[in-house]
């Protein structure tokens, strides 16, 4: 598995930088078959000094997950879009998954039987 962290318009200082690899990582946990994870941090020219944080999780057989969040700090918007994510890939992950057990997927159907056989006459 692949971890990339970039910044655009500055730069995090390297424990910070290291605590977002090291929670991303953490990610595999909820689900194995993430082949590459990208954590953008942009600092917004703007007077209130905010930070967007953006996730893109790539998973085998999917497009990407992407989930992002703004905070005055970039450790605070990684947390949120980090729980974000985490979110997503739990809502993929129980929807791959079959619950019945009962049938295979993609197998033939059996038909209905009808009570009795005949169908009842009214009066």
């Amino acid at each position: 598995m692949h971890i990339e962290v970039s910044c655009r318009h500055g730069e995090i200082p390297q424990p910070t930088r290291d605590y977002i690899v090291r929670k991303s990582e953490k990610l595999l946990t909820y689900f194995e078959r993430v082949t590459e994870i990208d954590v953008v941090v942009d600092f917004e020219n703007s007077e209130k000094k905010r930070v967007k944080v953006e996730i893109q999780v790539d998973a085998e057989h999917k497009h990407d997950l992407v989930s992002h969040d703004t905070a005055e700090d970039p450790g605070k918007a990684f947390d949120a879009a980090l729980h974000k994510m985490e979110r997503q890939i739990h809502k993929y992950k129980e929807k791959i998954q079959d619950h019945r057990g009962d049938t295979p997927m993609g197998g033939p159907a059996e038909p209905l039987a009808v009570p009795g056989g005949e169908e009842s006459e009214e009066d």
